[in-house]
Order: C-alpha cells, then structure tokens, then sequence
C-alpha cells in the first residue's frame, strides 16, 4: 500500500493480528512504514547504488525516528547512492578494521616496554620494576592488555603471599598498581583495574631496635665473615647508609684524602646526592683493600657489585647463635638513629648523615646548599661519636671540613 504518510494517519495505524504491515511513502520513494503484530514499529529505506546493487536501510523506530527525520535520512542515503557511496559496504570495512585492531591489539608486554620506555628506564630501580612486572604478569605477557582483569593482579599477589613473602608481595601490588594506573591513563586499558586489589598484609613500622651490647656483638661478628662480607658489613655499620649504596660503591665515591664518600642523586634511594664522612675505622677498611681495574669496591666478578647478601645474612645469624633475637640488617639504621639522638646529637644532624627525605615543607635554595655543605662538620662529629658507640674504642675526626 501507498500512501502520502503523515503523523494523523500513522497514529491511527493498527498492529495486525498476523503478518506485518507495510505502507510505502509517496513523497520519498523507497520509503516504508513497518507495523508488527506485537505493536513494534520501524522505517526501511531501499535505494539501488549508482553502478551496484539495492540495498535496505533501516532507520529505528516511530515515533523516536519521527515521519520528517525518516524522509530527511532517506533524502541523504539517496543522494550518497546516485553519487555510488554504498553505506553498507563502509560499514562492512569498519566493522572489518575494528576487528583487526582488536586481533593487533597491544600485548601487556608491550604495554610493559612502553612503560620502560617512557617511565621505568628513568628510574634508578627501573630493571628491577620491569622485572618484577615481567614475573609477576608471566602468563598474561602474550595477552592483549584489554583483557587484564582485577582478578588478574589480584592472584599474581596472591602467589607471592602464599610463598610466604608477604611484605615483597605488598611490593608487587604496588607495583601493578603503578603499571596498570599508566596504562589506564594512556588508554591501553578501558578502567583502572588496580583500584580494590588488596594488600598481603598490613605493614606496621618496625619497633626492633638493638641495644648497644647487641651492637657491638654484630661488630665483633663480623671479623669472622671474610675478607669480602667482613669489610661490606662494617662500612654499612660505621657509616649507617643504606646496604645497597655500600655494597655498590665504587672506587670513583670514595675519596681517601677527605675521609668522605660523595654518592650522585642518581644512585641514592631517594634521588638526592650524600656526603658521607668517614670516621677512622670506616676510612681503615677502605685504605686496607686492594684497588683492582673493577670499577667496584666490592666485587667478585671484576665487573658487577657483589651478590648473595642474604646467604651472608644467615651465615652472620648463625654465627651469633639462636639465643639472639632476629633483626635486620636495616636495623642498625634505627640504632644509630637511637644511639645518637641519646648521646645528644639534633634530629636533623642524624637525618641527614642517612639521607632521609625531608617530611615537612620543602626547604628553601639557601637551606638545601646550608644542609649539604656547613653542616658536613656537624656530621664528621656525629659519625666518629657513632664510630665510638659502635667500636667501644675512642675517636676523632681526621680531617676538620672547610667549605665543601
């Protein structure tokens, strides 16, 4: 049936009891009007492309596609249709082109060495995130990010808990967390999956501080550990930086004339350069080690900073024996700290010889070049008292500090 169509005479329409009605449109030819029996209505357009074949085009509903959009829709389809522009074959190639971009989509490896690229290879412990990244992801590495679930990072530090690591577990979802937020924010991931991953455990900070006599127990120990271990323990017990600072020191840091260490910002922990003042003892255990072409004070390859600090460690414990309380090697950190704020020394002489990121407002340029250069005596004098804690045996400062 044909008819001029208008919104009188498409209100007054009935659904059919069987079949469907069908009326065509006069005024755009090709257009119909589409009426079921459960009341559901739709437009259909049929239009032949210049040099191809018909084709059908269906609008949607009425009254929400009302008589006037539908001949407007109509109007544009023929016009694209006289010029050859068949819809239903770009629509063909856009389905096709979504496709291929899904099966291409990015690895999670190759989202991970965009991440190096861009973010982790700036960091000082940007190979050790990789890696862990890498490990922790293993059996997801080939899959497209897209499909990286919640759950996903959930069991990867599930894992690490049940293997019993559960504060290097809580590292690994922090981890994820990071790698998973820049992904998000680049667009490689649809959500910010690593939002509800929870934790292995809830870390409190460590209370153990070791006494004075546990102290110097370590202390005498540790000559019975090597012409390797012996030394790396007493230059991290003298000069209480971090271990990994120590036992990757180079020869380059150390300078003897001036009793001090000077580390670059680019390998501390916290990105800021140290000075570190060496008392007496801690400049002996340099000046007694044989200089090699290694680049490495500590070293057993000739080319790489030595390894196996944890075996050392439990060597260390057996040698204390059973009937000593565990502790950390982390924990002679907070024994300085203890230890010299007790015998007078100011907070902050104390932060600064650790290198301890500064918790309040940051300081002013005048005080930033202040910290690092006239209170290098204060830390001389801090570090020999510490060196006198430690040793039991008295101490001085071997070279008083001009400006640095």
């Amino acid at each position: 049936m044909k008819i001029n169509l208008n919104d009188r005479y498409l209100r007054s329409l009935k659904a059919p009891e069987t079949g469907r009605l069908e009326v065509s449109d006069t005024k755009r030819n090709g257009l119909r009007f589409r009426l079921t029996p459960n009341g559901k209505s739709s437009w259909m357009y049929e239009k032949r492309v210049k040099g191809g074949v018909k084709r059908k085009h269906t609008f949607g509903s009425w009254p929400t596609i009302s008589l006037a959009d539908a001949r407007a829709m109509a109007l544009e389809i023929e016009a694209e249709a006289t010029r050859g522009i068949d819809r239903v074959i770009i629509a063909q190639d856009e389905q096709l082109a979504l496709e291929e971009a899904r099966v291409s989509q990015r690895s999670v490896q190759q989202v991970i060495n965009s991440y190096w690229d861009l973010h982790l290879s700036n960091l000082r412990t940007g190979e050790e995130r990789k890696r862990q990244l890498e490990a922790a992801l293993l059996k997801h590495l080939n899959k497209p990010i897209e499909v990286l679930s919640r759950k996903d990072l959930q069991e990867a530090v599930d894992a690490k808990n049940r293997e019993g690591k559960k504060v290097y577990a809580n590292r690994i979802r922090s981890a994820l967390l990071a790698f998973t937020n820049w992904a998000w924010q680049r667009d490689y991931l649809a959500d910010p999956i690593g939002a509800g991953v929870a934790k292995a455990i809830k870390e409190t900070a460590r209370e153990r501080v070791l006494t004075v006599e546990e102290i110097r127990e370590i202390w005498d120990t540790s000559f019975s550990m090597g012409a390797l271990w012996g030394p790396i323990l007493r230059l991290i017990f003298l000069t209480g930086q971090r271990r990994s600072e120590i036992i990757k020191l180079r020869w380059s840091e150390v300078d003897l004339d001036k009793s001090r260490i000077i580390k670059a910002g680019s390998q501390t922990k916290n990105g800021k350069p140290q000075i570190t003042h060496l008392s007496p003892p801690a400049l002996k255990e340099l000046q007694t080690l044989v200089q090699t072409e290694c680049e490495f004070v500590f070293s057993t390859t000739g080319k790489t900073p030595v390894s196996g600090i944890s075996k050392m460690k439990r060597q260390l414990d057996f040698r204390l024996g059973n009937d000593f309380e565990p502790w950390r090697l982390h924990d002679f950190r907070t024994a300085m700290a203890t230890a010299l704020a007790e015998a007078g020394e100011s907070e902050t002489i104390v932060d600064r010889i650790q290198n301890h990121q500064a918790t309040g407002s940051a300081p002013s340029a005048v005080a930033r070049v202040y910290n690092q250069s006239t209170q290098l005596p204060q830390r001389a004098k801090a570090l020999d008292k510490w060196a006198e804690i430690l040793t039991g045996k008295p101490s001085k400062i071997v070279k008083l500090y001009g400006k640095a």
